[in-house]
């Protein structure tokens, strides 16, 4: 009878084990000054499936608030108590780097949706889903060249996303023999940089180059226009939203943004392989969402599930949910996936390269008429 009674429990273990919920930790800024990244992120959840290859998804989601330390608390959270299968997140950069740790620290794959800059060797469990800030800022700098422009102000973030921007702008100027006449940086809490759009100005460039983010964006881009500015004003991706534009008003009139392919994937050719994928996205979305609400930061949270949608059934073939032997195959199914097309151009994560994304996943465009508009190459 014993026997029998562990036979029984054997196999209920391993009926168990075989149906486990894969359990993605995902840690977003809902509020805070960060939350018109969050938001989108987490509505772009509404188009993900209930399973993936057979397994059903459990998804816990998290407020960080736009906190690096409720970040660190969330991540540590979804390891020690969830024991998630991979973590989603932050949309914030420096919550996202703060989730880079414990995703190393724990042996857990972190999909970040922030293009965070990580020391070589600390990114081995982390993947990137937006562009890096050097495939951005190139777009930027091409378009400068072509335009004439010789000179430029820099005003961004002074935390980690803008270090990063002033870094790679000033490696790719340097490069094209464009000059930076200012640098100055501003916090995201931040209500005014009326001082730091002075100077700017004071230095007489050509163009400025503003690094801020979701709504946070249009603040610096009024305080130029408003006080007289008229030459050229770029924005990263990182602006690439609806809020830049409602809150901007006719002030960012004529402004470049250089972006991802969500945006306006009607500008792609037909060959490009985001084209459909990006333009059947924005469909869904704005039908779900309301007319001119597509944007990028809901788009990186759909193409983590074709990246996952890739990769899982790989690494089910080399462990179950909820153990190591997963969580380790699917880094190494990332790495080895070779070409994923997503909405946002084609990933091909290498061992080195865990960004993955090049050239073909950004675009340059303009605002005209209230409206966003390609720049023809």
């Amino acid at each position: 009878m014993l026997r029998i009674t562990l036979l029984v429990s054997a196999l209920c273990l391993a009926a168990s084990q075989a149906q486990a919920d894969i359990t993605i930790g995902i840690d977003l800024p809902l509020t805070g000054p960060a939350a018109g990244l969050g938001i989108p992120c987490k509505n772009g959840l509404a188009f993900w499936p209930d399973s993936i290859a057979g397994e059903k998804l459990k998804l816990i989601i998290l407020d960080d608030a736009s906190d690096p330390s409720q970040a660190t608390k969330n991540a540590r959270r979804f390891i020690s108590e969830d024991k998630v299968d991979l973590m989603l997140g932050s949309a914030a950069t420096v919550p996202a780097l703060a989730m880079a740790a414990i995703a190393a620290e724990g042996q857990t794959v972190q999909l970040a949706e922030s293009p965070i800059e990580l020391s070589p060797g600390k990114d081995t469990w982390t993947f990137r889903l937006p562009q890096s800030t050097a495939v951005t800022g190139e777009g930027i700098v091409e378009h400068m060249k072509k335009n004439g422009v010789k000179s430029f102000a820099f005003i961004g973030y002074s935390d980690a996303y803008g270090e990063s921007w002033l870094k790679d702008m000033t490696r790719l100027t340097n490069e094209a023999g464009i000059r930076l006449t200012t640098a100055e940086r501003f916090a995201r809490p931040d209500t005014s940089v009326t001082a730091q759009a002075i100077k700017a100005i004071a230095s007489n460039p050509d163009a400025i180059v503003l690094v801020a983010s979701g709504s946070g964006a249009a603040m610096p881009h009024l305080a130029v226009v408003e006080r007289g500015y008229k030459g050229k004003v770029y924005q990263t991706h990182s602006a690439a939203s609806n809020d830049l534009l409602r809150l901007g008003g006719k002030s960012v009139e004529g402004a470049f943004v250089i972006s991802g392919l969500a945006v306006m994937p009607e500008g792609l050719a037909d060959g490009h392989p985001s084209k459909k994928l990006a333009t059947d996205f924005v469909q869904r979305y704005e039908k779900t969402y309301g007319p001119g609400t597509r944007n990028q930061f809901a788009a990186h949270t759909y193409d983590a599930l074709l990246i996952l949608q890739r990769v899982i059934p790989q690494a089910l073939k080399k462990g179950k949910p909820g153990t190591q032997e997963f969580r380790s195959a699917l880094r190494d199914a990332l790495e080895n996936a070779g070409e994923i097309p997503v909405t946002q151009g084609v990933f091909r994560y290498t061992q080195k390269d865990h960004f993955g994304l090049d050239s073909h996943a950004r675009m340059m465009l303009t605002i005209a008429g209230g409206n966003w508009k390609v720049v023809t190459p």
